[in-house]
């Protein structure tokens, strides 16, 4: 059984690395159907599991090659704290089932605006206006 947590850490890690994406997408699905976690226990456990690696190791690559905003990414996570502690807070008090629908939904939401978005510009292209 072991086995299968530190494969299923691995797939994410490399998608964490290569896509950007928060762990939790693919980590609470996979918890609930691969390892049968209800969607409450998945969710904590993938927010603890998150906490010291989310992407440490991709943040000095993605650094090494100026690719990171340190003011946004810092303003951006004092959000993030505050927005974890009061999202938590609203999750905890829905049903299991209720939760995994709110969690699907996001999904295909996010799928569909990523499907359609135009071309980003770089920061560099930022900059320069």
């Amino acid at each position: 059984m072991y086995a299968i947590y530190v494969l299923l850490g691995l797939i994410v890690g490399i998608l964490v690395g290569f896509m950007g994406i928060g762990g939790g997408v693919v980590l609470v699905p996979a918890m609930v159907y691969l390892l049968h976690l209800d969607q409450h226990t998945a969710q904590g456990t993938s927010l603890f599991m998150q906490l010291p690696p989310l992407g440490l190791g991709a943040l000095v690559l993605y650094s090494k090659k100026g690719q990171v905003d340190l003011i946004v990414g810092l303003i951006c996570a004092l959000g993030f704290l505050l927005g974890g502690y009061f999202g938590s807070k609203m999750a905890i008090g829905l049903s299991a089932r209720h939760l995994r629908e709110f969690f699907g939904l996001f999904l295909i939401l996010t799928a569909a605006l990523l499907w359609r978005k135009q071309e980003p510009r770089t920061l560099a292209e930022q900059v320069k206006e």
